[in-house]
């Protein structure tokens, strides 16, 4: 095996977290398996990419029996796992696409009882990955992240992150898991009287979920921001019956400007100053924390805003310094996150504390960042 790190390196946490581990890509190129991808679509796009870059390609495609209607993926014909055990006696398998409903992870997990399965974690947005080039580059950054974080399950979580998407290996990912009910009883805390502004509020998903969370406790006001029109609308008729809440429908970014949202029909859709004029994109307006709130107060902030949350953050730096909110930051959207946002938010406002969560989802799509005073 190529070590993947230098001799100064040797000597640090990370290596001893990643001692004798290969990465995800390493692994497959050295297995010489046929390798059958587990879903279609954007996620099966990138790994494709990767593949290419190492000179391999896939061998076949796959997807759970009540998706397979004899379709096809990149001129692959998209298979049931019966079929491709009837082509192949062994083979390595991808997952290529991503679920929190329960019976989809258990289903992921009862093919990774049979074979060796691997989950690839490529950036939602983008195409970074965590791989030998990627530590040498950010081990530093990943040390000085992992030293603010307050209790021993969140460096649990960190270190599992890390080997998860440096791996693939699902063990890592599931050892990690914990319930949302843990947060907010023990972390969180909310309290009478609570500013809530939810940036990325969807259908009102997150509302509903603090909503729940604040239990018989009265909340102040509800802020939320949805930049696509046609989730605002339905977030909009679920706000009627609230009292107290702004809508705005606009995108969150580091400042007020007019920048291109791609409409990708979901929660993929985006925000991007290097987003190129196509049919899916338009321009819409966006604003910044600080401007939105224009130096008023605000007690607890949801950033879930599909890859921008370092913007975000930056156009919150007065807010965030002045007033100190507690914070629930997705830190999944790009294979950096979890250690480049807790750094950041540290360096706004030193007195924060710092907890890193992990709720089931098949890859790590549910990793957030608790800051809280």
């Amino acid at each position: 095996m190529i070590q993947p790190f230098t001799l100064r390196e040797h000597l640090t946490m990370i290596y001893n977290i990643l001692k004798n581990k290969k990465s995800c890509f390493e692994t497959v190129k050295e297995s010489k398996l046929p390798i059958i991808l587990y879903g279609m679509g954007n996620g099966a796009d990138k790994v494709i990419n990767q593949l290419e870059k190492i000179d391999l390609k896939p061998s076949g495609v796959m997807a759970s029996d009540d998706f397979v209607r004899g379709q096809y993926y990149r001129g692959y014909k998209v298979k049931k796992l019966s079929d491709i055990e009837k082509e192949f006696s062994e083979f390595i398998i991808l997952v290529c696409f991503a679920s929190q409903l329960e019976d989809v992870m258990e289903n992921i997990k009862k093919v990774a009882s049979k074979y060796k399965t691997l989950v690839p974690s490529i950036s939602v947005f983008g195409d970074l990955i965590c791989d030998c080039d990627f530590i040498n580059k950010y081990n530093n950054n990943i040390e000085k992240a992992r030293d603010l974080f307050e209790d021993k399950h969140s460096l649990k979580v960190f270190d599992n992150t890390l080997k998860f998407y440096f791996t693939g290996e699902l063990n890592y990912l599931l050892d990690s898991y914990s319930d949302k009910q843990e947060v907010f009883s023990d972390i969180i805390k909310f309290r009478e009287n609570e500013k809530y502004l939810d940036l990325g509020a969807y259908r009102g998903d997150t509302i509903e979920e603090f909503l729940k969370y604040m239990g018989s406790k009265k909340y102040s006001k509800i802020i939320a921001l949805e930049p696509d029109e046609k989730t605002f609308r339905k977030l909009s008729l679920y706000a009627k019956k609230l009292n107290n809440i702004e809508l705005y429908q606009y995108g969150i970014w580091n400042k007020p400007d007019i920048l291109m949202f791609e409409n990708k029909g979901g929660r993929n859709s985006s925000i991007d100053k290097n987003i190129n004029i196509n049919k899916k994109s338009k321009a819409i307006q966006v604003t910044s924390i600080d401007s939105i709130l224009n130096g008023n107060d605000i007690s607890y902030i949801k950033f879930d805003v599909e890859g921008a949350e370092y913007e975000a953050l930056i156009g919150g730096i007065n807010t965030i310094k002045n007033f100190s909110p507690k914070m629930n930051i997705a830190v999944y959207h790009h294979c950096d996150d979890f250690f480049k946002l807790p750094l950041l938010v540290n360096s706004i406002n030193s007195g924060y504390k710092f907890y890193l969560r992990q709720h089931p989802y098949i890859p790590a799509w549910d990793l957030n960042l608790y800051c809280v005073k």
